[in-house]
């Protein structure tokens, strides 16, 4: 049930192996160039937004509009029990979304006292934005479409199209904020300030 979460924390781990690599191929390539790092920042702002997009989506879709809960698919909540098991497993997602969001906290705030970081608005907006669309991605598809623990909106006669419009939706987001990302990244600190 949780391994969306480790899903992405590999993927966040290898993303910012990338980063990290791209940042230092460009700066060795250029090295009349300063660039600041904007890699610590990206990767902050995505765990970030990971973790934010995982309480949106228990705030919004669990307990707001009670569209589903966690295992609400293979345990409909339908009595006292059912409705219990997932309201454990809705807490337990929560916990998880908890510790993502105070580890972006903390990514954050390891930041403060470096000077040599990109400190891009853009780069903290694409990061939110990027880290909402791939937890979507990931936890859609694993717990919509592999797993079929619930779907995005389980009392409707097309389960299927709201599984997939909300995996089209977090594909917007994920590639919106990767294109704020690489807008400002692209630009030298020379000329950026």
């Amino acid at each position: 049930m949780l391994s969306a979460f480790i899903v992405l924390g590999g993927l966040v781990a290898f993303l910012t192996y990338l980063s990290a690599k791209s940042h230092n191929n460009r700066v060795v390539a250029n090295p009349d160039i300063n660039y600041l790092d904007p890699v610590p920042l990206t990767t902050a702002s995505l765990v970030l937004g990971i973790g934010l997009g995982g309480f949106i989506d228990g705030i919004v879709l669990h307990q707001i509009l009670q569209w589903h809960e966690m295992v609400s698919n293979r345990m409909p909540p339908v009595t006292l029990t059912t409705k219990s098991v997932n309201m454990f497993w809705d807490g337990i997602f929560h916990l998880f979304t908890l510790m993502v969001v105070f580890t972006g906290i903390i990514l954050l705030w390891k930041l403060l006292h470096r000077e040599n970081i990109d400190r891009s608005g853009k780069i903290l907006a694409g990061g939110l934005l990027a880290g909402w669309g791939l937890f979507n991605i990931i936890e859609g598809i694993i717990d919509h479409h592999l797993l079929k623990l619930h779907n995005v909106k389980e009392v409707t006669a097309h389960p299927g199209f709201w599984n997939f419009g909300f995996l089209g939706i977090s594909v917007l987001m994920l590639l919106m904020g990767y294109w704020l990302v690489n807008k400002k990244r692209q630009i030298p600190a020379d000329i950026s300030r």
